[in-house]
């Protein structure tokens, strides 16, 4: 664990180093070793929180992207059962940061805390993971009009991308809908791309091959961070259930779940970002 309580305040590990973990009440030492990340181990073998799991350094870097009170927080359920969370935010977000997951640890924790984010790392499989063109907002008055071919590795032309249109089809069959049309005239993204461009705000079409498949199941939000100043969120574009991805700022994340009380609205809303140096004045 990254931190403990020491004379009742939470701590990170120093030289010799001794506190109580907050979970259990147990006796807790430094671990400060040269060769290792420091950490707080139990002073005698316990299992006080069966999620527990060794850090990284990846894992160990996003946790101190915030605040001390933020990290490790104690999360009690109604039955009674606890568990420690990365990170919980004062609006009450949780934010958990993984690498691998199995489906069963997933499903117990998103029913577990319920508003909650994941933060995932992508670099191991960043080589399998292509990101395509650029999709217009989805809210926009020209993505209601279109129906885009399922951008895969090797499909050139649905990788620069190919649509249809909804309007066409309804000309056709007025039963029609964005689910249910598959033919049509076949467009390509170059005749409406100065209007894409106009209404982007993020989305792209993607291909995941040999995808990691319980992030695709997940019910809470995924974030996929491959080492960029974005991060990838795992999304569904429209009624058409179009599978894509969208590039959140990772600046416009932290601001949000730590402002937002849901972790649904994270990115759905835009306003000013004051820069720390506008903060501090405004302080």
């Amino acid at each position: 664990m990254q931190l403990s309580l020491v004379n009742g305040e939470k701590s990170e590990a120093y030289s010799k180093g001794r506190g109580t973990c907050p979970i259990c009440g147990a006796d807790t030492i430094a671990k400060c070793g040269p060769r290792i990340m420091h950490h707080w181990a139990h002073s005698r073998i316990r299992n006080c929180d069966p999620w527990w799991e060794n850090e990284t350094q990846w894992h160990r870097d996003w946790k101190n992207k915030f605040p001390l009170e933020c990290r490790e927080v104690t999360h009690l359920a109604d039955d009674g059962e606890i568990h420690r969370a990365d990170i919980k935010t004062p609006t009450g977000i949780v934010i958990e940061i993984h690498s691998t997951m199995t489906d069963a640890e997933r499903i117990s924790r998103e029913q577990f805390y319920k508003n909650l984010v994941w933060v995932i790392d992508g670099g191991m499989f960043r080589n399998n993971f292509d990101i395509y063109h650029m999709l217009p907002d989805p809210k926009s008055v020209l993505a209601k009009d279109l129906v885009w071919s399922k951008a895969k590795r090797h499909m050139h032309g649905s990788n620069a991308g190919i649509f249809f249109r909804l309007s066409e089809g309804l000309m056709e069959d007025p039963s029609i809908t964005k689910a249910t049309l598959r033919s049509g005239w076949i467009h390509g993204i170059h005749e409406i791309n100065d209007e894409v461009i106009y209404c982007y705000n993020g989305y792209h079409q993607y291909d995941w091959v040999r995808p990691r498949k319980t992030w695709l199941d997940a019910k809470c939000p995924v974030y996929i961070d491959f080492g960029c100043e974005y991060l990838v969120k795992l999304d569904t574009y429209d009624e058409s259930e179009l599978k894509c991805i969208r590039l959140v700022s990772k600046r416009k994340f932290l601001h949000d779940v730590m402002v937002e009380d849901d972790a649904q609205n994270i990115a759905s809303r835009f306003y000013p970002i004051l820069s720390s140096e506008s903060e501090q004045k405004d302080g």
